[in-house]
């Protein structure tokens, strides 16, 4: 199981950027990275006016695919359309989730598979509010060591796999991966650790390989000679979407200034993200990664606009491997998509 989520946050106000500004970096817990420094605090909020909701919470994971949330609060996008984020750290897809279910912030993010669980089961009336990401070649990859017995996806039958968690991303891309090679993962045993702990434990013997996303791939390279196994972002999951912001009916219902105004600053910030030397210093600065380690990790595909068809694939290969029951319509799951200002 995951750790507990970590329980600090971060007020993303004038005080916020200046403390951050100062800070060396914050605790890994599922999967690399963090936001850098602050913005100037002179200008007038342009979207202020019309916001339903100024100040709203975020849960999010250090992880590479929300450079693009810390660039916002950086630049003052999020300022700029009249908003004042918190974020709140979580552990892991779920406990954003949970979080999100519980009231304590208004906007989760997560990869996609807890959203569709949870709408499957009628736990939550999820609504999508923005994309994250894709996963981009060898950005997602299941590893060993090279002296191991396996050497290809054929030996991962029957192997002990650490990953995150069951019917989360990790598992879901492996066994696409697994299925397309005509592999059997019924009598696979998923560990679940911590995304830090995986490479260790792969290098100790406690489990036969481990899924891992980036900079964690590079970074056990470098200091547990883990090597790929299968790159999960092959075959079938080819560009598959991984992680977007998730809310609440009831939230986007009465807040739909509110989530336009985060959904125009989320999409600048995308597109900005597209510049590897704006990206890169964060990644040292927040993922305890060193420069030339940053400087070769493997990036995932920044998203932000949702488009119903391409995240269509996540809910349809969920079902495929029975983790939802039914058929799930992302469409009506999408709220009106913001254009930027």
């Amino acid at each position: 199981m995951f750790d507990e989520a970590v329980s600090s946050r971060r007020d993303y106000g004038r005080r916020g950027f200046l403390s951050l500004a100062m800070a060396g970096g914050v605790a890994l817990t599922a999967s690399g990275c963090g936001l850098l420094g602050g913005s100037d605090d002179s200008g007038s909020a342009k979207g202020g006016s019309g916001v339903e909701k100024a100040k709203i919470k975020v849960s999010i994971m250090p992880t590479i695919d929300v450079v693009p949330f810390h660039l916002a609060v950086q630049n003052g996008y999020f300022k700029n359309e009249g908003l004042e984020v918190e974020a709140v750290d979580a552990a892991s897809g779920d406990a954003s989730l949970q979080k999100l279910q519980a009231g304590e912030v208004d906007i989760a993010y997560a990869s996609y598979t807890p959203f569709f669980i949870a709408k499957s089961k009628g736990a939550a009336d999820i609504k999508l509010v923005a994309d994250a990401s894709s996963a981009g070649p060898k950005s997602t990859e299941v590893v060993a060591m090279p002296n191991s017995n396996i050497k290809n996806v054929h030996d991962l039958a029957g192997k002990r796999i650490g990953i995150t968690a069951t019917n989360t991303i990790c598992d879901t891309l492996t066994k696409s991966v697994m299925r397309d090679n005509g592999v059997s993962f019924n009598d696979v045993q998923w560990v679940s650790l911590r995304f830090p702990d995986i490479g260790p434990a792969v290098k100790r013997g406690n489990i036969d390989a481990g899924f891992l996303t980036e900079p964690f791939i590079t970074q056990s390279a470098k200091v547990n000679g883990t090597v790929e196994v299968i790159d999960t972002a092959s075959g079938g999951t080819k560009d598959f979407p991984t992680a977007g912001y998730g809310s609440l009916g009831k939230f986007t219902d009465a807040n739909p200034k509110t989530v336009a105004a985060f959904q125009r600053a989320m999409l600048r910030a995308t597109k900005e993200s597209a510049d590897r030397s704006k990206i890169e210093p964060l990644m040292i600065q927040f993922s305890k990664v060193d420069e030339a380690t940053a400087k070769i990790t493997n990036l995932l595909t920044f998203q932000s606009t949702l488009d119903a068809r391409r995240i269509q694939r996540v809910p349809d290969l969920l079902q495929q491997f029975g983790s939802i029951q039914s058929k799930i319509d992302v469409q009506s799951m999408i709220v009106p998509q913001a254009n930027a200002s």
